[in-house]
């Protein structure tokens, strides 16, 4: 048996961000079940030299419980980083929402937030090009509010049935497990949509300097509904207090190998050094006549909304002041979805809002299980008051012996009638049938503004990105790339052309 260490002292110089606690004493160790172990190295055998015995329990445990470490991994958003803090009303919006956390300036609301890299696996880089995940959680004193955002204003697609398809070709290739910029370009080009996200995700903007230097957006246009059942149309922005900075593709591709967990380790050595970041909170608001009216869709999640039309309207702030104590059970098993609103908030008719409303919280289901939302890191302030009952992992009392449906005559929950229905008044019409998108050139114009926005090295830091990824694709795809950059830049069509003429 090794036995425990002693006069163990800490080093006043070591930074105890990623130290073990030296002096800390757990006492006896147990199994899995309570009973205490005896020894933890020597299994138990026939002799010296003779077989393991089936009944050496412990081992049995052990091995067992190692066998099912592993939870399936996020399809999407896999590699991440996680920390709590809080989020604070800095301005009155009474009036534009009766969500009990955005009621009173100077309201504070424990939250968690969770940044990620989209497409890859939990193995891959943090420095990746590809764009940033930006998924927060709030406990409100009314349930959970989960803002599922990116790093980025708008998306590839605007249709749900896409997005499978979409993170499809940003995976690996079914034959060779690599990855494959022929099936990329091959699919974002027969979605030509899909390029003002590609635009930001190849400027330099794909490539933050960790989590702690990016916006984050809602890229959604979501529904706000105040006490007297009047909707207003907005979009969340969350801009970084500590100022945008970005990774040139040389330095993003020297740290992919240098440090792959440069994001991860940036958010954790800050928040244990004290120098917490934060995020402002600003809306962009319609009223439903203005944005029924606006000049593009404000329910396409491919498109912005101009600020200069609508701008941006102060709403808080979020501070992140505490790292987890343990990775897997508050980063790895935070759930988060769309879906969990809470009243004064609801969704658009936004098509991809809509599509993972139903995706977000389904795959957590599969992951985690039915009761995944017992889980400490994803329960509620308040105990929920519910019928649900059973499944797998069901924690505490199961609601012990009080009525599992409803109605009933014993004191069961009952709904209250006085929390107004979030679509209440919500007036729809309509003839059932697929309706589909039509690409026409109003799809090319932000993502000509947008071009023509950057400074002369970030147009070119641009070219050279994509030049660069599609020279390595087959000659009738780099054709179809410079044709969709010529619907929205010729110039930049003729100098990606020309980047591909130089290889």
């Amino acid at each position: 048996m090794i036995p425990p260490p002693k006069d163990v002292k800490q080093d006043p110089q070591a930074p105890s961000s990623t130290e073990l606690p030296a002096n800390l004493n757990l006492g006896r160790m147990t199994n899995s079940v309570g009973a205490p172990v005896s020894d933890d190295i020597a299994p138990l055998t026939l002799g010296a030299r003779g077989p393991i015995l089936l009944e050496d329990l412990h081992l049995v445990d052990k091995l067992s419980h190692f066998d099912r470490e592993r939870i399936p991994e996020r399809v999407v958003h896999a590699k991440g980083a996680g920390a709590h803090g809080y989020f604070e009303v800095t301005k009155d919006i009474s009036h534009l929402t009766r969500a009990d956390f955005l009621s009173t300036v100077g309201k504070r609301t424990p939250m968690f937030a969770r940044f990620s890299t989209v497409a890859r696996e939990s193995g891959s880089a943090d420095t990746e090009r590809n764009p940033r995940g930006f998924a927060l959680k709030f406990y409100t004193e009314e349930g959970n509010f989960d803002m599922v955002g990116n790093n980025t204003p708008v998306f590839f697609v605007r249709d749900p049935a896409a997005f499978k398809d979409m993170i499809a070709v940003q995976k690996r290739d079914p034959r060779t497990h690599l990855p494959s910029t022929n099936m990329f370009w091959d699919y974002f080009t027969l979605q030509p949509v899909s390029f003002h996200q590609l635009l930001i995700q190849f400027s330099n903007r794909g490539t933050p300097d960790g989590f702690r230097h990016m916006h984050g957006f809602s890229s959604h246009t979501y529904k706000l509904i105040n006490r007297e059942g009047a909707a207003h149309y907005v979009k969340w922005h969350f801009r970084t207090d500590q100022g945008i900075k970005n990774l040139s593709s040389r330095e993003a591709e020297r740290l992919r190998g240098a440090d792959p967990d440069y994001a991860t380790r940036d958010l954790f050595d800050a928040i244990e050094r004290g120098d917490y970041p934060s995020w402002t909170l600003y809306f962009q608001v319609l009223t439903e006549e203005q944005a029924l009216n606006y000049k593009y869709d404000v329910f396409d999640v491919t498109k912005v909304i101009s600020k200069q039309d609508y701008p941006l309207q102060e709403v808080g702030r979020f501070v992140l002041n505490r790292n987890p104590e343990n990775y897997f059970a508050e980063v790895e098993q935070a759930a988060f979805a769309p879906s969990h609103m809470v009243p004064g908030i609801a969704p658009s008719p936004d098509r991809m809002l809509q599509g993972r409303l139903f995706s977000y919280a389904d795959t957590q289901l599969h992951r985690l299980g039915p009761n995944s939302a017992q889980l400490p890191i994803n329960s509620p302030r308040h105990r929920p008051v519910t019928t649900q009952r059973d499944g797998p992992m069901a924690f505490g009392e199961n609601g012990g012996r009080h009525a599992n449906y409803y109605p009933n005559s014993f004191g069961g929950p009952h709904p209250d009638p006085g929390i107004t229905e979030v679509q209440a008044g919500c007036k729809l019409a309509g003839t059932v049938g697929r309706y589909q998108y039509e690409v026409s050139d109003k799809d090319f114009e932000q993502p000509r503004a947008l071009y023509r926005l950057l400074a002369p090295d970030e147009q070119q830091d641009l070219v050279d990105n994509i030049a660069a990824d599609v020279r390595t694709t087959h000659p009738p795809i780099q054709r179809r790339v410079v044709e969709v950059l010529g619907r929205i830049d010729k110039e930049l069509a003729s100098r990606v052309q020309a980047g591909l003429n130089s290889s």
